[in-house]
Protein backbone atom coordinates (compact mmCIF):
# COMPACT_ATOMS: atom_id res chain seq x y z
CA UNK A 1 0.00 0.00 0.00
CA UNK A 2 1.24 3.12 -1.29
CA UNK A 3 1.69 5.70 1.94
CA UNK A 4 1.02 9.30 1.89
CA UNK A 5 3.48 11.76 1.85
CA UNK A 6 2.96 15.96 2.61
CA UNK A 7 5.26 18.56 0.80
CA UNK A 8 5.59 21.57 2.50
CA UNK A 9 7.31 25.03 0.56
CA UNK A 10 7.23 28.62 2.10
CA UNK A 11 6.87 31.81 0.58
CA UNK A 12 7.15 35.05 1.47
CA UNK A 13 5.34 38.17 0.13
CA UNK A 14 4.54 42.24 1.50
CA UNK A 15 0.78 43.30 1.65
CA UNK A 16 -1.04 46.65 3.11
CA UNK A 17 -4.53 45.87 3.91
CA UNK A 18 -7.56 48.05 6.17
CA UNK A 19 -10.76 46.01 7.30
CA UNK A 20 -13.94 48.05 6.58
CA UNK A 21 -15.87 49.14 9.05
CA UNK A 22 -13.69 47.60 11.82
CA UNK A 23 -13.45 49.19 15.11
CA UNK A 24 -9.76 48.94 16.26
CA UNK A 25 -6.46 50.25 14.51
CA UNK A 26 -6.65 47.14 11.40
CA UNK A 27 -9.54 50.11 9.96
CA UNK A 28 -6.66 52.25 8.92
CA UNK A 29 -4.36 51.62 5.95
CA UNK A 30 -1.46 48.97 7.33
CA UNK A 31 1.41 46.79 6.20
CA UNK A 32 2.91 42.76 7.07
CA UNK A 33 5.25 40.67 6.02
CA UNK A 34 3.16 37.82 5.16
CA UNK A 35 4.78 34.12 5.22
CA UNK A 36 2.46 31.17 3.61
CA UNK A 37 3.22 27.37 4.31
CA UNK A 38 1.78 25.51 0.91
CA UNK A 39 1.04 21.49 2.33
CA UNK A 40 0.42 19.72 -0.37
CA UNK A 41 -0.32 14.91 -0.01
CA UNK A 42 -0.25 12.94 -2.22
CA UNK A 43 1.80 9.32 -2.89
CA UNK A 44 5.52 9.39 -4.46
CA UNK A 45 5.33 8.14 -8.24
CA UNK A 46 6.36 4.66 -8.23
CA UNK A 47 6.76 5.01 -12.41
CA UNK A 48 10.47 4.32 -12.63
CA UNK A 49 10.62 5.94 -16.39
CA UNK A 50 9.84 8.60 -15.28
CA UNK A 51 11.55 12.04 -14.05
CA UNK A 52 9.48 12.72 -11.29
CA UNK A 53 9.98 8.75 -9.68
CA UNK A 54 9.82 8.46 -6.03
CA UNK A 55 7.92 12.48 -6.18
CA UNK A 56 4.92 13.41 -4.96
CA UNK A 57 5.00 16.31 -6.67
CA UNK A 58 8.28 18.62 -8.12
CA UNK A 59 9.31 21.27 -5.38
CA UNK A 60 9.41 23.55 -8.66
CA UNK A 61 5.95 23.28 -9.77
CA UNK A 62 4.37 23.96 -6.70
CA UNK A 63 6.75 26.85 -6.62
CA UNK A 64 5.57 27.88 -10.11
CA UNK A 65 2.12 27.40 -9.01
CA UNK A 66 2.30 29.57 -5.96
CA UNK A 67 4.04 32.56 -7.90
CA UNK A 68 2.04 32.39 -10.46
CA UNK A 69 -1.79 32.46 -8.32
CA UNK A 70 -0.39 34.52 -5.13
CA UNK A 71 2.85 35.72 -4.57
CA UNK A 72 2.91 37.66 -8.52
CA UNK A 73 -0.54 39.25 -7.48
CA UNK A 74 -0.37 40.34 -4.01
CA UNK A 75 3.36 41.17 -3.50
CA UNK A 76 3.01 44.92 -2.76
CA UNK A 77 -0.45 44.49 -3.08
CA UNK A 78 -3.09 47.07 -1.57
CA UNK A 79 -5.74 44.93 -0.59
CA UNK A 80 -9.57 46.69 0.61
CA UNK A 81 -12.90 45.48 0.90
CA UNK A 82 -15.01 46.29 -2.47
CA UNK A 83 -17.02 48.59 0.31
CA UNK A 84 -14.23 50.97 0.94
CA UNK A 85 -14.42 54.03 -0.32
CA UNK A 86 -11.24 55.48 0.10
CA UNK A 87 -10.80 57.88 -3.25
CA UNK A 88 -8.04 55.71 -4.65
CA UNK A 89 -6.40 56.67 -8.34
CA UNK A 90 -4.95 53.40 -9.34
CA UNK A 91 -3.72 54.71 -12.81
CA UNK A 92 -0.98 55.97 -10.15
CA UNK A 93 2.11 54.09 -10.03
CA UNK A 94 1.07 53.84 -5.97
CA UNK A 95 -2.10 52.45 -5.78
CA UNK A 96 -0.84 50.38 -9.36
CA UNK A 97 -1.74 46.72 -7.39
CA UNK A 98 -5.35 47.25 -5.59
CA UNK A 99 -6.74 44.02 -4.63
CA UNK A 100 -10.83 44.41 -3.92
CA UNK A 101 -12.16 41.73 -1.57
CA UNK A 102 -16.07 41.14 -1.59
CA UNK A 103 -15.59 40.70 1.96
CA UNK A 104 -12.64 41.31 4.52
CA UNK A 105 -8.79 41.19 3.48
CA UNK A 106 -8.52 39.28 6.56
CA UNK A 107 -6.03 36.18 6.82
CA UNK A 108 -9.01 33.53 7.32
CA UNK A 109 -10.38 35.15 3.80
CA UNK A 110 -6.92 35.43 1.79
CA UNK A 111 -6.75 31.60 2.73
CA UNK A 112 -9.91 30.38 1.24
CA UNK A 113 -9.11 32.68 -1.97
CA UNK A 114 -5.64 31.20 -2.18
CA UNK A 115 -6.85 27.16 -1.54
CA UNK A 116 -9.16 27.71 -4.13
CA UNK A 117 -6.27 29.04 -6.91
CA UNK A 118 -4.04 26.63 -5.25
CA UNK A 119 -6.41 23.78 -5.43
CA UNK A 120 -7.22 24.29 -9.28
CA UNK A 121 -3.73 23.92 -10.51
CA UNK A 122 -2.51 20.75 -8.97
CA UNK A 123 -1.43 17.68 -10.97
CA UNK A 124 -3.57 15.18 -10.89
CA UNK A 125 -3.86 12.79 -7.46
CA UNK A 126 -1.72 15.93 -5.44
CA UNK A 127 -4.40 17.28 -3.03
CA UNK A 128 -3.99 20.59 -1.17
CA UNK A 129 -3.49 19.36 2.13
CA UNK A 130 -2.64 22.50 4.74
CA UNK A 131 -1.89 26.25 4.44
CA UNK A 132 -0.86 28.68 6.85
CA UNK A 133 -0.61 32.30 7.08
CA UNK A 134 1.02 34.60 9.35
CA UNK A 135 0.11 37.87 9.16
CA UNK A 136 3.02 38.93 12.11
CA UNK A 137 5.80 37.22 13.47
CA UNK A 138 3.40 35.73 16.14
CA UNK A 139 -0.29 35.46 14.85
CA UNK A 140 -1.32 33.37 12.03
CA UNK A 141 -4.52 31.61 10.08
CA UNK A 142 -4.70 27.82 9.21
CA UNK A 143 -6.76 26.14 6.51
CA UNK A 144 -6.55 22.52 6.82
CA UNK A 145 -8.43 20.07 4.44
CA UNK A 146 -9.45 17.55 6.98
CA UNK A 147 -11.08 20.12 8.67
CA UNK A 148 -13.35 20.73 5.52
Amino acid sequence: MQKKIRLTKQFGFEAAHALYNYNGKCCRLHGHSYKLFVTVIGTPNTDENSPEYGMVMDFGLLKKIVDEEIISKFDHSVMLNRRTKAQIDESDVLFSNVIRFENQPTCENMLILFAEKISARLPEGVKLQNLKLYETSDSYAELNADDN
